[in-house]
């Protein structure tokens, strides 16, 4: 056997065995097992007197009333799929995922139903992220969706999560009945509880890792690419603000109010990527028995002189100016009568707002209060000719 036949031999046997590792090596990781949640007061932490473990239709199962917290004890969840069983008395039952140990931070699953449900209603669920133990649920109307609920059997619910975004199944398991590209809770990971009001849940079974392949990047957000919305704004600090106080009085005196002065101390702040400038996510929840006031402003430069229409959403009351000229006041409380379409939520369908602009620089100052849930406001212009925002870097 001369030398160049034996390289040959050699070829041929080593060249396989690097072509095997290297198939194995592209092989997809195997997914962490599959974890079934037993339904026992061993692995929940529960109040005794809101929770019940029982058998509910023939499938033993976990009881929650009046809204109870129901948590997961040690575990940590991450990527993978979530998937339970709902059956629906009233309220709004619902899964929180990735909390922080103190439950007050993550995100926040739920569906809704009192007495009535259709696939073709857009507030049969719900996602929102958990900021400081508020769920800013009037923050995100972009995050509802319709689903067949049924009534009064098991409803099937599957979650899957990956890095920034979620798939929610409800009964379909064919089709998401809500996609979000980007969750808003700011954890990577934590802790799993469930909540709402009269329900059951049952059958809770995590699957670590498995993802469906849904990319963990964030996806698409439509405002993203749009240049009319206002996203960079400079806040002044939240103060209290009694109730039954206007942020103007029908005399006008701004100056006893507390508006903004040469002392006052400003703050950058940027809108978020649905647009919203998110003062929950600033400064914390807002108890509901007080009331809080912050003033926010920013610059718009225009070529020429003319008039825009501003598009301006805003929880839970709103007085505009522009060039320190009163504009606009209004109020979005939701549940009562004068409530903003849609249903009390901050969206820039609340108001419509014409802005007359100088040429030059305009300064627009907003004095927002809140007390209920999410606190901020989303702000765009009909057409941005002609029109210079500012950049903060």
């Amino acid at each position: 056997m001369n030398c160049t036949f034996k390289k040959i031999i050699i070829f041929l046997i080593i060249v396989p065995s690097v072509a095997i590792t290297a198939v194995a090596q592209k092989q997809p990781k195997k997914a962490s097992q599959e974890i079934s949640i037993p339904m026992d007061a061993a692995h929940w932490k529960h109040d005794t007197t809101g929770v019940e473990f029982t058998m509910e239709k023939n499938v033993k199962a976990i009881r929650i009333k009046n809204a109870s917290p129901l948590v997961l004890k040690d575990i940590q969840f991450a990527n993978g799929t979530i998937e339970y069983d709902v059956a629906l008395g009233q309220g709004f039952p619902g899964i929180n995922f990735h909390l922080s140990d103190d439950g007050k931070n993550g995100e926040h699953f739920y569906l809704r139903y009192f007495g009535s449900t259709s696939p073709e209603s857009r507030t049969t669920l719900q996602y929102s992220a958990l900021i400081d133990g508020m769920s800013i649920w009037d923050l995100t109307d972009e995050y509802q969706a319709g689903a067949k609920l049924n009534i009064p059997t098991w409803n099937h619910v599957k979650l899957v999560l990956s890095g920034k975004q979620m798939k929610a199944y409800v009964n379909d398991m064919s089709r998401p009945a809500l996609v979000v590209p980007k969750l808003e809770g700011g954890r990577e990971n934590g802790g799993i509880s469930f909540s709402g009001g009269e329900v059951a849940i049952a059958n809770v079974v995590l699957k670590p890792d498995v993802v469906e392949n849904l990319d963990p990047a964030p996806g698409y957000i439509s405002s993203y690419n749009d240049t009319r919305y206002l996203r960079n704004w400079q806040v002044s600090k939240g103060i209290g603000f009694e109730f039954g106080k206007e942020i103007i009085p029908p005399i006008m005196r701004v100056a006893t109010l507390g508006f903004p002065d040469s002392t006052t101390e400003w703050t950058n702040i940027t809108a978020e990527d649905r647009g919203i400038v998110n003062l929950t996510r600033l400064f914390g929840a807002t108890d509901f028995k007080n009331r809080r006031l912050a003033w926010l402003k920013t610059t718009i430069e225009s070529d020429k002189v003319q008039e825009r229409m501003l598009n301006l959403g805003f929880s839970d009351e709103v007085c505009l100016f522009i060039n320190g000229q009163f504009l606009y006041s209004d109020k979005n409380h939701f549940g009562t009568p004068g409530q903003k379409f849609p249903r009390g939520r901050c969206t820039i369908e609340n108001a419509a707002i014409k802005l007359p602009l100088q040429k030059g620089k305009n300064e627009i100052l907003i004095g927002l209060t809140n007390y209920f849930y999410g606190w901020g406001i989303i702000a765009r212009l009909d057409d941005t000719d002609g029109i210079h925002l500012p950049v903060i870097k």
